[in-house]
This record gives C-alpha cells, sequence and structure tokens, in this order.
C-alpha cells in the first residue's frame, strides 16, 4: 500500500547529507542476482553464448558461474570435453562477451560434483577405513596372508596398522612384522585380537559429471591429492592446452565448490599420525574401542569424536585452505558450500572468500494471499541452516554471503515468482547478500521448446515463461542487495556452536553436516536459536577457534575479523575446550558479557590428558560462577532462563518488530547509522510504532519493489527511538537510520482506506499477446478467473501472456489523495497500463499499486498483461507423448528424484481471478505524528 514521491531535496541539519548519500546505493555488479549457468556437454558455441549472455544481462543479471554438466542426448559429436583446448577457448569467448555486457564469470573446480575426473589417479581417489579381523591363541604361530575380504579393494587398500589385542588389555604394533602382506608371528600368552586397518577407496565417480569431467572423486583430507587436482587447472590456464589463436585463458572471477557429498569417504592415508600429531595419543592402541558398535561408553564416545575433529582440522587444511591460497595466486577468489561436509561448519566457511549456503524446498509462512501448490517440498533450511554461512563470513570479516537459491521449491515448470519471494526474503534476513540462483541451462536458440534443462528446479531462464517478468524480480533483489552489501553487519550476540556436544555424543562414526540431517545433529542448538530470534535478537555463530582469537574492545567482543557484538551467548553446551572456557573467563574479566542458557558446561571434549584437562576445566568454571549470579546486577557472566529480561538489562531493548509484531529481519551499521531489511515473513498485516534497538534522529523508508523512498515517521518514547510501520502480508522494506542527523526529504506515504472503493466485477475483453499453442476463438469479453475455464481452443493448454482490458470511470480522481489498484488472485505476474501510460509490474503478493497520478476525470482504460506458468503446455505435450526429455544422465526428474511424466496434471489456473478493485486511499501522516 505504501507509495512516495521521490528524494527531491536535501537540506542541512545538525551534519551534511549529500543527495547521493540518501539516495539508493549504486547497483554494483555483485548487487545484481546471479546463476549457475548448467552447460550440459559443455556444447556451446560462439553464436548461441552471445545469445544467451545477451538475454541474461538485458533481464539484469550481474554474474553468471559456468557448471559443466551431462550432456544432450544424440549431441555427442558437439560435447567439449572439460578444459580442453577447445572448451578453454569457449571460457575465454564467454569472458570476453561478459565483460563487454557489463557481467562477470565464475566456473565451478570441476564438473558436476564432487570435485574429481579424469586425472584422479586411484592413489589419490576419496578414502574409507577397511578393517580385517583375525584371532590366534598364545603360544600359536600366526601364519597369512593379511588383506580385507573385498577383492575388488585388494589391489588398492593399503594396510596402515597391524594391531593385537590380548585378553588381558595388552596392545601391540605388529605392522612392521608384516612382509610382503604376510604375517608370521608367534602369538604370546593369551588370547589375541588382531585388528588389520586397511586405507581403502571409496571408488565413487564424480556425480553429474559433463565430458573430460570422468572420473574418481578425490580426497579432500590429502594435500597431495587436492595439489595434484589443482595441477590440471594450472596446467589449462597456463598454457599447456594453448587456445588455437595462441592466447592463454584469464582465470575467472570466482572459483566455485558445490556441497561437500563425498559419500562413505572417512580415511585418508597417514591419517593415523595426523592423528596421533593433532590429539596427542595413538588412535590404533583404541581400535576396539572406536570399531565398537552398539551402545557407546564415555571413553569410546570421546575417541571418536576425537577423529571427528581430526577429519575436521584435515579438511579445512589440506582441501578448503590449499584451495583458496591457489585461487587467490591466479587473482580469484572462492565460493564455497561447507555443508554436507564432515568438519566444523564455521571454520570451514569462514576460510573461503565467500561463503554459500543452500536453499532445499519451499517455506510456509502462510503469507495471505499466496498460492499453494501441492507439488512442493518443505524447505529443510531453516533460519538456524542458514545462517552457518553468514556467521562464518561476518565473524571472519568477509563481505558477502551467497546462496544457492530456490533449489526443489516446487514441481518442474510450476513455480511462480511470488512463490520465490518469501524465500529470497529468508535468505536476505538469514544474512546473504549475494543470490546465486541454482540454475539456468545454456541453451541453443534454434533448440525446440522447452529448451535444454537441468534436472532441477527452479529453472531461471529465458525459455520459462516467468522470464517475460523476471526483470522485475531481479530488479527488487538487486535494490535488496545494494543496501544488504553496505557497510558492516551489526548482529546483537554471538552464539556458541556447540560441535563438540555433536561429535561426542551423535553414534555412527563418519558425522556429516547435510541440510536434511541438522534437526537430527543439532536439536537443541536449533531449538536455543528460534528462542533467540524470537525474542528478537539476530545472532552470528562462533566456533572454538574464533573464541581464542576474539578481543574485547569498549565491553563488546570484536572477532578477528573486526566485527563486533554485545555479548556471547553459550546455549546450553555440556562440552567445551578447557582453553575455551579460559578465553571466556578473560573476556569476562576485561567487560565483557558471557551468557550462559540452561546450564554452565560441564566437562571437556576429547580423551588425551583428560584428568589434567578436567582439572584446569573446573578450576576456571568456579571462577566463571563468581563472576555471575542469577540476576545479573551488572556482572559480565549471566546465567538462567530469564535470559531475555537480563540481555535487555545489560544491553539494548530487543526489537519489537519480531517480539511484537512477528516481523524478519536484519541490521547493518554504516557510517551514518544503521540500515535493515524487514519482511514479513508471517500470516499477519503490520501497522504501529515500533521500538528499535539503536539510537535514531531519523529514518528513511525505501520500497524495494519500486525504488520509492521517503522519510518514516519517527519518534522518541521512553528513551528509545520508534519508527511506524505499515506492511501487508509478505511485504518487505528496507529501513535507514540517522544517529544524528535529521534527514530533510519528501515524507514517505502512510496511506488507509477511504471509502468509495470500485469494483471492477463486469466482463473484460481479453485478447492473447503471446500464447502456444496459440489461442482461438476466444469470446467477445469474459468475466475475471482462471482462463482454463473459458470455453475457447487450446484455453486448457496454453502458455502465454493474456492481456485483459476495461473501462471504468472515476468522476473526481481528486477526491482522494491517493488510489490503489488491487488486482486481487494473480496467476502469475501481471504488467499494468492505465490510459495507455506503463505503471508497474506487478510479480508477489500483494498485487497492487499506486494509481492515483495516472487516473484521468471520468473514463479511464485499464490494461492487465497476465502471464502463466508453463506448466499446463508441459503436461500437455506429455500427453501428446512429445518427446522432450532429451537428457543424459538422471534426465529431467520429479520431486524426490522420481521418474514419470506431467500427463497427470491437471489445468493450473491461469490470468487474472480478481477481484480487482481501485480503491481511494488518503494520507495519514499528520495524524501518526
Amino acid at each position: 500500500m505504501n507509495r512516495l514521491c521521490s528524494i527531491a531535496m536535501i537540506v542541512f541539519c545538525a551534519g551534511t547529507l549529500s543527495a547521493q548519500n540518501l539516495a539508493w546505493p549504486e547497483i554494483s555488479l555483485e548487487a545484481k542476482p546471479a546463476a549457475r549457468w548448467w552447460w550440459m556437454g559443455s556444447a556451446v558455441d560462439r553464436d548461441n553464448l552471445t545469445h544467451n549472455l545477451e538475454t541474461y544481462a538485458a533481464a539484469g543479471m550481474g554474474t553468471m558461474e559456468i557448471t559443466p554438466i551431462y550432456g544432450v542426448q544424440g549431441n555427442d559429436a558437439n560435447d567439449i570435453p572439460f578444459l580442453s583446448p577447445r572448451w578453454m577457448q569457449m571460457l575465454q569467448y564467454t569472458e570476453d562477451e561478459a565483460s563487454r555486457l557489463g557481467m562477470q564469470i565464475d566456473m565451478n573446480t570441476g564438473t558436476g560434483w564432487p570435485f574429481g575426473g579424469p586425472e584422479v589417479g586411484v592413489e589419490d581417489a576419496a578414502c574409507k577405513l577397511l578393517i580385517a579381523e583375525y584371532r590366534v591363541e598364545g603360544g600359536n604361530t600366526f601364519d597369512k596372508k593379511i588383506e580385507v575380504a573385498d577383492r575388488k579393494q585388494q589391489p588398492y587398500a593399503k594396510l596402515e596398522r597391524l594391531m593385537a589385542f590380548s585378553d588381558a588389555g595388552k596392545c601391540m604394533d605388529l605392522t612392521a612384522k608384516v612382509k610382503d602382506g604376510v604375517l608370521r608371528w608367534k602369538a604370546p600368552k593369551g588370547c589375541w585380537r588382531l585388528i588389520a586397518a586397511f586405507c581403502g577407496k571409496t571408488f565413487q565417480k564424480v556425480k553429474r559429471a559433463a565430458p573430460g569431467g570422468e572420473g574418481y572423486v578425490m580426497n579432500h583430507f590429502s594435500a597431495r591429492a587436492v595439489k595434484n587436482y589443482l595441477g590440471r587447472f594450472e596446467r589449462a590456464f597456463s598454457g599447456e592446452f594453448r587456445n588455437t589463436n595462441g592466447t592463454v585463458t584469464a582465470y575467472p572471477h570466482n572459483f566455485f565448490n558445490d556441497s561437500y557429498e563425498v559419500y562413505g569417504a572417512d580415511w585418508s592415508e597417514g591419517l593415523f599420525d595426523d592423528f596421533r600429531i593433532r590429539r596427542g595419543y595413538k588412535l590404533e592402541e583404541h581400535l576396539p574401542e572406536f570399531l565398537a558398535e552398539g551402545e557407546r561408553s564415555d571413553e569410546t564416545r570421546r575417541i571418536v569424536s576425537d577423529y571427528r575433529e581430526t577429519l575436521s582440522e584435515l579438511l579445512q587444511e589440506n582441501f578448503t585452505r590449499q584451495w583458496t591460497e591457489w585461487a587467490h595466486l591466479h587473482g580469484s577468489k572462492t565460493r564455497n558450500q561447507a555443508h554436507g561436509s564432515p568438519g566444523n561448519l564455521i571454520d570451514l566457511y569462514a576460510t573461503v572468500d565467500i561463503p554459500e549456503c543452500e536453499g532445499f524446498g519451499l517455506s510456509d509462512f502462510g503469507i495471505q494471499g499466496l498460492r499453494k501448490d501441492s507439488l512442493t517440498r518443505p524447505n529443510d533450511s531453516d533460519l538456524s541452516m542458514l545462517k552457518y554461512a553468514s556467521s562464518g563470513a561476518h565473524i571472519a570479516g568477509k563481505p558477502y554471503t551467497s546462496s544457492e537459491t530456490f533449489t526443489w521449491l516446487t514441481e518442474h515448470f510450476r513455480t511462480s515468482l511470488s512463490q520465490c519471494k518469501p524465500d529470497i526474503d529468508l535468505m536476505f534476513v538469514s544474512g546473504v547478500n549475494h543470490v546465486y540462483f541454482h540454475g539456468t541451462t545454456y541453451s541453443p536458440a534454434e533448440a525446440a521448446w522447452p529448451g535444454w534443462k537441468f534436472y532441477a528446479t527452479v529453472d531461471m531462464s529465458p525459455t520459462n515463461s516467468i522470464w517475460r517478468d523476471a526483470p522485475a524480480f531481479f530488479q527488487y533483489i538487486s535494490r535488496c542487495q545494494s543496501f544488504l552489501q553496505m557497510g558492516q553487519p551489526d548482529n546483537d550476540f554471538l552464539v556458541y556452536l556447540p560441535v563438540y556436544d555433536m561429535w561426542q555424543e551423535q553414534d555412527g562414526r563418519l558425522l556429516m553436516f547435510d541440510i536434511h540431517k541438522m534437526a537430527k545433529r543439532a536439536p537443541r542448538f536449533i531449538e536455543a536459536v528460534h528462542r533467540i530470534n524470537d525474542a528478537g535478537y539476530d545472532m552470528d555463530y562462533v566456533s572454538d577457534n574464533f573464541i581464542r582469537t576474539a578481543t574485547c574492545r569498549d565491553k563488546k567482543i570484536v572477532t578477528s575479523g573486526g566485527t563486533t557484538y554485545k555479548a556471547l551467548v553459550v546455549p546450553g553446551a555440556r562440552l567445551m575446550p578447557a582453553d575455551v572456557l579460559a578465553r571466556l573467563l578473560d573476556l569476562a574479566k576485561e567487560g565483557a558479557t558471557i551468557v550462559f542458557l540452561d546450564r554452565y558446561p560441564e566437562d571437556v571434549p576429547g580423551y588425551a590428558k583428560l584428568e589434567q584437562r578436567r582439572a584446569e576445566f573446573k578450576h576456571t568454571l568456579g571462577k566463571i560462577k563468581e563472576l555471575g549470579n542469577e540476576n545479573g546486577n551488572g556482572k559480565t557472566v549471566l546465567f538462567g532462563m530469564d535470559y531475555v529480561r537480563t540481555l535487555a538489562q545489560t544491553t539494548a531493548m530487543p526489537e519489537a518488530m519480531k517480539t511484537s509484531f512477528d516481523l524478519s529481519c536484519v541490521r547493518r551499521k554504516n557510517s551514518d547509522g544503521y540500515h535493515y531489511f524487514i519482511s514479513a515473513l508471517t500470516n499477519r498485516d503490520t501497522e504501529g510504532w515500533i521500538p528499535l534497538a539503536v539510537p535514531a534522529r531519523s529514518a528513511v523508508l525505501y520500497n524495494p519493489m519500486n525504488g520509492t523512498s521517503g522519510k518514516a515517521c519517527l519518534r522518541q518514547n521512553n528513551g528509545k527511538a520508534e519508527v511506524y510501520l505499515q506492511l501487508v502480508s509478505g511485504e518487505s522494506v528496507i529501513l535507514r537510520t540517522f544517529t544524528e542527523v535529521d534527514v530533510q526529504v519528501p515524507e514517505w506515504r502512510y496511506p488507509a482506506v477511504s471509502e468509495g472503493a470500485v469494483e471492477l466485477s463486469g466482463l473484460w475483453n481479453l485478447r492473447f499477446l503471446e500464447s502456444i499453442p496459440e489461442v482461438h476463438n476466444l469470446p467477445d469479453s469474459v468475466s475475471l478467473g482462471s482462463w482454463t475455464d473459458i470455453s475457447f481452443e487450446n484455453a486448457k493448454t496454453t502458455m502465454g501472456t493474456g492481456c485483459y482490458t476495461t473501462i471504468f470511470r472515476i468522476e473526481n480522481p481528486a477526491s482522494a489523495q491517493d488510489w490503489l489498484l488491487s488486482l486481487g488472485d494473480v496467476r502469475e505476474s501481471a504488467r499494468i497500463r492505465i490510459n495507455g501510460r506503463e505503471i508497474a509490474t506487478l510479480w508477489a503478493v500483494p498485487y497492487s499499486c499506486s494509481v492515483g497520478q495516472y487516473l484521468l476525470p471520468g473514463k479511464n482504460t485499464l490494461e492487465i498483461e497476465v502471464t502463466n506458468l508453463p506448466a499446463n503446455r508441459i503436461a500437455d505435450m506429455d500427453c501428446r507423448g512429445v518427446k522432450w526429455r532429451i537428457f543424459k544422465d538422471i534426465n529431467i526428474a520429479a520431486l524426490g528424484y522420481k521418474k514419470g511424466t506431467y500427463a497427470h496434471w491437471t489445468p493450473v489456473p491461469s490470468g487474472l481471478l480478481g477481484p480487482v478493485r481501485i480503491v481511494p486511499l488518503k494520507l495519514i501522516n499528520k495524524e501518526i505524528q
């Protein structure tokens, strides 16, 4: 409902701000939406590369990330092997064309996923632990070949240790006694259990590999394997595979790595030695406990935790850090999805340049008027999951957090732009500020519709009918990200990630932190995150390593990345390293606020020197408790379930936009004050005064849907700044506060509905601007409703844009201060013209816009161009047996990776369903003030 005039002038008051400072931030290349660009078979050519890129650029895209993938059936002759001279030539051409168009190019450091390929020999392939066991009685001579039972593994499995364990508790290392694979050994007194530990191979191949990318997945834990893998790219870019024109291809803007997904890789060559160096004892001497199944003892859980921590460190050091340092040597940066890995997600995300999270499914916030589809899957990435990536970025001082956006929201061909908005807003309030769509597929202009398609949705491509109005959606993203990339993060608290609780308590041996299982991995942590968020605070997660390097300045906690926080919250963690607890004590003594929810830590993790570390821990915990008490009273260490009240007393008032209005927001700070992105991800409309947690003398509101802005109504109440907000369910706004300056710009318009609405409920003229299959025999006039219910040829199957026209009368438009056009239910997006003038593109609920300045006294002509989804057209093609699923590998899969066609779909409602109303508005700015 909000509309406002553009900024007209700036005056000076208690400071100086230029018009440029108050206008929308400049839309940089990074602020524009980006996309993963699937190259099917890498079967690209110059003309179509130019065609694709020009189409993306014209729509408002900024960055395309090349990920080669499996090819198209029957198109093998046009496939280009990955990193071949021809492929590098196409990459260079792509980079040149992107530069010409004001775009930039990222690329996957591989094809498909995970990293691997033809140059990954079996010695560098992903590894797993293999065990062979034997029994021998004391006094007997053991004379057997030591080998794994799996014949496929036998040529490759390398014996790492052969350990003997007696029934009397003795342990012997027999590894050196194995000669040519055979152990000849006379057993001492007792009953002996021999455990042979081998480094075997997972034999996992690259998933969805492109031509030239097939092969084994590499061993991410091995520095040698990673270095060898990157060597292939060194050679390709250095000129060993020099382009046919003699040039060397430039390195891309960013290198990308998809979610880990190295299945069953729980070992690496030399892991026993790495474990001993890092953990201070020999894992091989505890193999019976380590391998035990069923109920685990405390000792066993500690050993397994140490093993998991070792894998985490190897992954960070040998893969993530080495890959990032390699990219930096060549002027590139890294984007990485750490989730799915067995490592500490915070440390892994913080190691790269651009941490990337992933949405997987559709979130249901109950937004009013937002249509629901029966063919959807719930989002596995809620706010608590999405914040791992942004937390890593914030605490490490990285400017961008990216997201793999819109993976499997609904079934293919059924996702609307309006369904995308809530999940893009969820990304934003979670700290994302650099959106990458999960996909658009390179498709030749000559390819028959629907063109080349990747198996997963959402398809953000020019052959999708939603592309017609997607530029308005892209503008929304760009406007939001222009603010979200400005300034620095300003979340309230650091929240300790209790990774040792996860490592020590979870069953199994290999622990993968994938987005689909986090509710099982960290239920108490997730519950605490939502408690803090629901109380009106925002937070970043912090790891043990970042606590070790944190400092205190002016009673605030400062991370090594230079980001400040009001307090550090420990959310019921049971385990904590003694030195980390000691660092918390030091921070508290220096004036930082440390809050323990529900309980204090009880013990240290890990196995080595346990009693010594426990003594240190107990001593420190005693000092911690001396600093705190149940009620706070100015203490720097706080404790208790009543943490909301305590934190409010010691820091700032919680954001009432969450606690009272159920709004979602993220706050950043800038040189003049603060700015918020606020979204009504709720079934409630919002209208009222909202207290802020930051001081403000004035504020400006910015509407990212249409680019308008204006001075907000602001007041001081009980020493707190309050801003007046109007948001309909599903809407969003950007609020910028100014701490010292009372800015002078035109007011933000606060409307209220007046009497005298005009109901456009009569008959409308309907004609089609575009339709495939082409429509015929349209009636002279229609009532509002789905055009699939109207009797004309191809009504139920066409994909297109229908233009609805009607004439209405408003005798005196000046009788209201403004008029609102409300379209009601739209399937799926609409362009508005009044009296021949372009007004707006409406692509999300509420489908409404201000039209007062365009109305004429008396007769007015309203035209509404409505574009539907491609669902009905593709279902009709399946009914007629048209072969459009022409892709290799998984081809086109339904939700849940199931096979099948769409022939059973009933027609999806299309067109203008209404009701359409023109509503008079009055401005209530003076009443508010």
